[in-house]
């Protein structure tokens, strides 16, 4: 048994771990190898978070790995484990060695004491790390009978869409029943063109945003990363819709919200950083098939754009109209068809030497320019997370990485009234700002998480 302590209120919390099995699929399976696409070749070796809180009557374990049992066995790349090939990049061992199940209990604790908003001190032993395997799970029971359900996956096999589906299915085989998209792993989808028809413009995007990674920049050094922090605030919808109307009337919610962050993100930066970067993530399935053929697709189909402003342009002349003109304008012209297209041919040109998108780095701006990356959450399912027990209290993605630049994840929340959850990892000088008083990102209090929702 392993025993390790959290800070909540002041007051130490001992979350004890019981039990470590592995859950493998419920049939077996031949081994084989799943070769990763040239789009999942462009991510790092990162693990990526996601945690759910349930208040009493929560799902058992016992019901957790039984639902998980069910749905490896269609989401078998997750019971297998990343290995390397001959060339020595990463792929799929598809073993059925199984997913790294953790029971632990916090029985001194409320689940309503969690201070989840701090997230290094609320969150950070709920979400297990990842020792072995593709994906990992650790259920965590709470005196007043709730409790947290937090995985962690290899963010190099798939993106968050795609682990959304394997969560839905997850919860759908826990009820009883199967989830309406089954998973596709068509590699074919996403396979490059031979010969290549990239055009000069498509080649002078791809070299702006991404880069061999022997030619990046070096990475900021492992003080600058060790000083994040983590946060998760709640913003209203009431502000969201005045957020989008300053915004412009033909901008999305994600638009404004971004050239908001790029000003804030202005207002955080030191001396030496003269220029801000801001960087979004796109998704490419209904970009190269518009006819949904990529819907059920499993595996990372991402690009990462961006834009470099003056900080002093940014605080002193941009209106957020201006701003939010801009960011339309340099997503736009990574958010077509031929853009992932000619992506996926230059990384087939490249292999087997490595790439880096240039955003993580400050693009353009280099060491000169503070970095910022949002990715959408919005298509996060927390309303679909029911495992027999009833929807989640509260839920987020966690996404701890380490890198110099801030990552923003907006997603919907659990109260489903139009409000967002925001998961923030950023600089301590960016925080800061973020929590100035009129800001619109909101504390997050237990009063929001877990009030007006009686038993449940």
């Amino acid at each position: 048994m392993v025993k390790e302590t959290n800070e909540v209120h002041g007051a130490e919390v001992t979350i004890l771990t019981s039990a470590t099995m592995t859950v493998a699929p419920a049939l077996p399976m031949q081994e084989h190898r799943l070769p990763l696409s040239n789009l999942d070749l462009l991510l790092p070796p990162i693990d990526v978070g996601v945690f759910f809180c349930y208040l009493h009557p929560a799902p058992t374990a016992a019901a957790l790995k039984e639902a998980l049992a069910k749905v490896l066995v269609t989401y078998y790349p997750l019971a297998g484990e990343v290995v390397s090939n001959a060339d020595g990049e990463p792929e799929v061992l598809c073993s059925g060695r199984g997913v790294d199940f953790t029971e632990a209990s916090a029985d001194d604790a409320e689940l309503r004491e969690l201070r989840l908003g701090m997230v290094d001190e609320g969150v950070e032993k709920l979400v297990p790390a990842k020792k072995a395997g593709v994906i990992c799970v650790q259920v965590t029971k709470f005196k007043c009978g709730g409790a947290v359900v937090g995985c962690t996956f290899d963010h190099r096999v798939c993106d968050a869409y795609s682990f959304n589906m394997f969560l839905v299915a997850w919860a759908a085989a826990a009820r009883g029943g199967s989830a309406a998209l089954a998973p596709s792993f068509r590699r074919s989808l996403v396979a490059p063109r031979d010969p290549s028809p990239r055009t000069h413009s498509t080649d002078a995007l791809i070299d702006r945003l991404f880069s061999p990674l022997s030619s990046a920049p070096p990475p900021p050094p492992s003080s600058v990363t060790a000083t994040a922090v983590n946060r998760i605030y709640h913003i209203s919808a009431a502000d969201v819709k005045e957020m989008q109307a300053r915004a412009g009337p033909t901008r999305t919610k994600l638009e404004a919200f971004t050239a908001h962050l790029w000003q804030l993100s202005s207002r955080a930066a030191s001396e030496r950083q003269s220029l801000c970067c801001m960087g979004m993530v796109v998704d490419g399935r209904g970009r190269m098939f518009p006819d949904g053929a990529m819907e059920a697709y499993f595996g990372n189909v991402l690009t990462i754009t961006y834009g470099v402003i003056g900080a002093g342009d940014l605080r002193r002349r941009m209106a957020l109209a201006d701003v939010a003109d801009d960011v339309h304008r340099w997503v736009r012209e990574a958010a077509t068809g031929e853009h992932f297209r000619g992506l996926i041919d230059w990384v087939e040109a490249l292999r087997p030497k490595p790439a880096a998108a240039r955003a993580y780095l400050g693009g353009t701006g280099g060491a000169e320019a503070t970095a910022c990356i949002v990715s959408s959450g919005m298509g996060f399912p927390v309303g679909e997370a029911d495992f027999g027990t009833g929807v989640p209290a509260f839920a987020s993605y966690h996404f701890p990485w380490p890198a110099g630049a801030a990552y923003v994840m907006p997603m919907p929340s659990a109260r489903g009234d139009g409000d967002w959850v925001v998961y923030v990892h950023a600089s301590p000088e960016l925080v800061k700002v973020m929590e100035e008083k009129h800001s619109i990102f909101k504390a997050l209090d237990n009063s929001y998480v877990f009030g007006g929702m009686g038993d449940r």
